[in-house]
């Protein structure tokens, strides 16, 4: 369900309280447009934590970049508030090309990661991490579970693989690591395997 607000005063009581009650963590701002998004549940917190665990452990042991839970990319240096998205995760490495403004990130991260949820309108981000330069862009859905793997091609991200339970490996062109599905006990788990070295991970 979506709410539309018309009442400038509400609006700004609204998002005075979210920022009061940290609520307004994940909320992104689409050319100027706030958009509310809710608070992702446990199953997609996990699943955060465990896959930027794996990827630090590969590029942050390595000293190659930064991985973020979470972080501001814009499109801009001046007015960066008015249009900004958050990727559930982040990889910046040292040789690519955004640039760290403190507060956010101008350009886009070498790999990305959205975990859909229900509510969210992920894959409405993909024209923006065309247009800020993204390497790549790792799409975790969970209704039916399945990887989708987009690359940066001639200004645009462009489905270059797809996975489901027990499928093919998706290979990143980025970051020396594959990645797919396989079963678990309570849900599917992501497999993240180093392709320099023996590391592998389950999330």
């Amino acid at each position: 369900m979506v709410t539309v607000v018309s009442d400038a005063r509400l609006e700004e009581r609204l998002q005075a309280e979210r920022r009061a009650s940290g609520g307004d963590r994940f909320d992104e701002v689409w050319e100027g447009t706030y958009m509310m998004n809710p608070m992702p549940n446990n199953e997609h917190q996990q699943l955060v934590m465990g896959i930027s665990a794996a990827l630090y452990d590969l590029v942050c042991r390595d000293n190659t970049g930064d991985v973020l839970p979470g972080a501001n990319v814009s499109d801009r240096t001046s007015d960066w508030e008015h249009n900004y998205r958050i990727p559930d995760i982040a990889v910046f490495l040292k040789s690519g090309t955004a640039k760290n403004c403190g507060a956010f990130w101008h350009g886009g991260p070498d790999l990305a990661i959205e975990i859909v949820s229900p509510g969210e309108s992920s894959r409405e981000k993909i024209p923006f991490y065309g247009a800020v330069q993204t390497g790549e862009l790792l799409i975790v859905d969970r209704d039916p579970w399945s990887l989708e793997l987009l690359r940066l091609e001639t200004g645009q991200m462009r489905c270059v693989g797809r996975a489901t339970v027990g499928g093919d490996w998706l290979e990143s062109a980025v970051l020396p690591v594959k990645v797919r599905l396989v079963a678990g006990k309570s849900r599917p788990q992501v497999e993240v395997v180093c392709q320099d070295d023996p590391r592998a991970w389950i999330v």
